[in-house]
């Protein structure tokens, strides 16, 4: 059966379901044939990952209402038969989610962490605002020193391991992001290794015309491929290369820590460099391989260098015998990371699997829109694979009932 002739949902979930590597696919169409009746993913028999709602201010503040499966409007429609809607809640207090507790979780296929490991998360979403959690493991914890946590009564640390989402820092791009240690990155509260596609996707009214909620699922998806050490977000299959090229405003923590790795290196103490900086939160991607140079000026008392490589873009000033270097681009598709993905200690260490939103202490509203599909598959698939996912997921088909 060829991609295209895939035009039932039984076709397009056997394409996903055939895919390898796949731990965990929901379509919202599987549901618990009795009782709560709650999403099932299809994955091999001994866990079904059954989707619980929840409202996380409730759980973490004690205010608010409970959630149910009510406050996820249904399509009724979608790339494999149907859809959930995330909304914009107006009741602050209100952010409900999807989920898989940590406790059914733990160890599972679903459990990526440690050595050696890859993922892969792929949502088939429509966009209507926001640019925050769409699927995965990171509880980014509610232990930060903020104005919203000043009333929380359950502070837990940060438990991430990896997760897609919207775009943060460019929204609307896929954005994965992935975690060494649950914690922040850099010496800063929050984690900083994450990438963005190249692609941004624009905003749909998630109350639009049937005809055009039904040409605006895209397929959003990461990549972690701890073989080449590569974070990589996709859009509709396509990865495409995005620099920052002003690092030291849009990614100041990232440019610090560049920095001061290279401060380490070099003898005696220099200009700006902190001895207190940990070495392991030092970020210094490969530059032993020279793309590029680009002479910018030279006198007979200074050379000014632009040299590229892989991950980075340096300038590099020489004067006589003394060699200063600043880093001038960095990328951010795909993202160095070095690391492996953070294993916790014991089921009370680590994140739930989370749809929709993540637990986390701005309490912002986050993505709204539709999610019509979500798989995880524990390596890093390639882009043949994602884009004959990106292709199912184009026309979509009603709901069959019974």
């Amino acid at each position: 059966m060829s991609i295209v002739s895939a035009k039932t949902d039984e076709e397009r979930r056997a394409l996903v379901v055939k895919t390898a590597g796949l731990v965990a696919f929901w379509d919202f169409v599987k549901r618990e044939p009795e009782g709560e009746k709650r999403f099932l993913a299809h994955i091999p028999p001994t866990n079904n990952f059954a989707l619980e709602a929840g409202n996380y201010i409730k759980d973490y503040w004690g205010a608010g209402p409970d959630a149910s499966y009510a406050d996820f409007p249904l399509m009724g429609r979608g790339p494999f038969g149907e859809a959930i809607r995330l909304i914009e809640e107006e009741n602050p207090d209100f952010r409900p989610f999807l989920y898989v507790p940590r406790s059914r979780l733990h160890d599972s296929p679903l459990d990526i962490k440690g050595a050696g490991k890859s993922v892969t998360v792929v949502v088939w979403a429509i966009r209507e605002g926001g640019d925050h959690a769409l699927a995965g493991i990171w509880h980014e914890g509610t232990d930060l020193k903020q104005k919203e946590t000043s009333s929380i009564q359950k502070v837990e640390r940060g438990q991430r391991q990896y997760a897609l989402f919207a775009g943060l820092n460019k929204e609307g791009s896929a954005c994965g992001h992935v975690s060494e240690n649950g914690e922040g990155t850099f010496l800063q509260p929050f984690a900083h290794h994450k990438c963005n596609s190249a692609g941004v996707l624009p905003k749909v009214p998630a109350d639009s015309p049937e005809e055009v909620l039904d040409t605006s699922w895209r397929c959003f998806a990461m990549t972690f491929n701890h073989e080449t050490d590569e974070l990589t977000g996709w859009l509709d299959g396509v990865a495409g290369e995005r620099w920052s090229e002003n690092p030291k405003k849009e990614l100041s923590s990232a440019y610090n820590a560049w920095r001061q790795g290279r401060f380490n290196r070099e003898p005696g103490k220099q200009e700006g460099e902190d001895p207190n900086f940990p070495e392991n939160q030092t970020y210094n991607p490969p530059e032993d391989e020279l793309l590029s140079v680009e002479v910018l000026s030279e006198t007979a008392e200074e050379r000014v260098e632009l040299r590229e490589y892989r991950y980075t873009k340096v300038k590099v000033t020489q004067r006589g015998a003394t060699e200063t270097r600043d880093l001038i681009a960095l990328k951010m598709n795909p993202w160095w990371y070095p690391h492996d993905l953070y294993t916790p200690i014991n089921d009370g260490s680590g994140g739930s699997f989370t749809i929709g939103r993540v637990i986390h202490s701005a309490r912002i509203v986050g993505f709204t829109g539709w999610i019509g599909g979500v798989a995880v598959f524990d390596r890093a698939l390639t882009a043949e694979e994602l884009k004959a996912l990106t292709v199912i997921g184009k026309t979509p088909v009603k709901l069959k009932t019974v």
